[in-house]
C-alpha cells in the first residue's frame, strides 16, 4: 500500500467499489445480451431440429480460462464459483436445463449438480440412479448427476451397471469434497439408539463410529439426505449427512468431520443423450466385453500402455450375459476424437467382443488446496 493510499477515505473507497459495481452490472448485461445472441444463431442453424444450448466443453474452456488469467486476491476457486453462476444464468435465458439427481434434497449429489450447472439450473431430485438414468433416456430432463465413485469406499457399482443396458453418454464429471456430519432431531432425548445413513457413508465413517458408537445399530438409507429427512422425525436417532440436510431439516448436528479420511471426495458424472467435442482437458469411458481365454486382459490393456495413454480407472462388473463373464469399464485421459485416442481403440476394438463408447468429456475442474 502506497503513502497515498494509506489517506484514502472510507468514504472514497465505497464510492470506487460503487463504480465498480455499476460497470461490473453494465458488462454482465453485456454478456447476457451476447448469450441470447448465441441462442438466436444456433436457432436459426439448427435446421429445424432442436438447438444443444448447453455446451459442458466450452463452459470447461471459459472456466480454465478465467483461472488461468486470475491474478487474485480472490481466488481462482472463488473466481470460476463466480463465472459458473454468471454462466448458469445466462444459460437460463437461453433454455433453463432441467437436471434430474439422486435425492432427496440435501445430498451431496444435488451440491454436485449446483457445482456443475449453478443456481439456474432447475434440479429434479429423485429416488434412485435408476430413476435419473430413466428421466433422461426418456427427455423428461436434459441431464442427470449421478455418483460413480468415492475416494475411501472405491465405485458404485449400481452406477457403472446402468451403462450395461442404456444409450446415455457421460457429459462431464465433478468432484466433491465430502464433510459428514452426525445430527439428530432438536427434540432428541439425548440417547441415540440408531445411526442412519447411506451404505457407503458409514463405511467412510467406519472407524469413527467404532470409536465413539460401537454399540449403535446402523441403518442403511436410499440416501443421506433420506436418512436426514427420517431422523427429523425419530427422536433416539441420528444420522450422517451433510451440513445442506442438516439445514433443509432442521437437525442439530452433535459431531462435525467424522469421515475417516481428511480428503474424502466423491466423483460424480453428468449423463446426458448427446456427444460433447473436445475441450483441450478430457478424459474419456469406455465400457469392453472380452473372450473368456487367458491374456484378454493384457490385450486390452497393452495398447494403452505401448501409445502412452495413461489410465485413470478400470473396474470390472459381470456382464449379466453368462456365468463368469466380465465386461471392463476403463477411464483414460484424452477425447475419443483424438488421432492417438482413435488408434488405440482401434486396436482394442480388433481383440474385444465388444466396445462400448460412454464418452469423452471434460476433466473435473480442480484447485490446488
Amino acid at each position: 500500500m502506497t503513502d497515498s493510499d494509506k489517506t484514502t477515505s472510507l468514504d472514497d473507497l465505497r464510492n470506487r467499489i460503487d463504480q465498480l459495481d455499476t460497470e461490473i452490472l453494465k458488462k454482465l448485461n453485456e454478456r447476457a445480451r451476447c448469450a441470447l445472441d448465441v441462442a438466436e444463431v444456433k436457432l436459426r442453424e439448427s435446421g429445424g431440429e432442436a438447438p444443444v444450448f448447453y455446451r459442458p466443453e466450452r463452459e470447461a474452456q471459459v472456466l480454465r480460462r478465467m483461472s488461468e488469467l486470475n491474478q487474485g486476491p480472490l481466488s481462482s476457486e472463488k473466481v470460476t464459483q463466480v463465472y459458473r453462476q454468471i454462466m448458469s444464468a445466462c444459460l437460463a435465458l437461453e433454455e433453463p436445463l432441467k437436471v434430474a439427481y439422486l435425492g432427496p434434497q440435501g445430498t451431496f449429489t444435488q451440491m454436485a449438480t449446483l457445482k456443475q450447472f449453478g443456481d439456474s439450473v432447475v434440479g429434479i431430485p429423485l429416488v434412485t440412479v435408476d430413476d435419473v438414468f430413466r428421466e433422461v433416456t426418456s427427455e423428461s430432463c436434459h441431464y442427470g448427476v449421478v455418483p460413480v465413485e468415492n475416494s475411501t469406499e472405491g465405485v458404485i457399482n449400481h452406477t457403472l451397471d446402468n451403462f450395461l443396458d442404456s444409450n446415455l453418454r457421460i457429459c462431464g464429471e465433478v468432484e466433491i469434497r465430502v464433510h459428514h456430519h452426525l445430527m439428530v432431531s432438536p427434540e432428541a432425548t439425548g440417547e441415540i439408539k440408531r445411526i442412519y445413513s447411506h451404505q457407503q457413508t458409514l463405511g467412510q465413517c467406519r472407524r469413527w463410529l467404532n470409536g465413539h458408537y460401537p454399540s449403535v445399530e446402523r441403518l442403511t438409507a436410499s440416501s443421506n439426505a433420506e436418512a436426514a429427512r427420517r431422523v427429523a422425525e425419530e427422536k433416539d436417532a441420528a444420522a450422517i449427512a451433510g451440513e445442506m440436510a442438516a439445514e433443509i431439516y432442521g437437525l442439530d448436528i452433535l459431531s462435525r468431520q467424522i469421515e475417516d479420511e481428511s480428503d474424502n471426495t466423491t466423483r460424480f458424472i453428468v449423463v446426458g443423450r448427446e456427444d460433447i467435442g473436445p475441450s483441450g482437458n478430457d478424459k474419456t469411458s469406455i465400457v469392453v466385453s472380452t473372450h473368456n481365454q487367458p491374456g484378454a486382459l493384457y490385450k486390452l490393456l497393452e495398447p494403452f500402455h505401448r501409445h502412452g495413454v495413461s489410465l485413470t480407472s478400470i473396474e470390472t462388473r459381470p456382464s449379466r450375459t453368462g456365468m463368469w463373464s466380465y465386461v471392463f469399464f476403463i477411464d483414460f485421459d484424452g477425447h475419443k476424437d483424438d488421432e492417438l485416442i482413435q488408434t488405440v481403440l482401434g486396436e482394442i476394438d480388433s481383440d474385444a467382443l465388444e466396445v462400448k463408447m460412454l464418452g469423452s468429456y471434460p476433466r473435473a475442474i480442480s484447485h490446488s488446496r
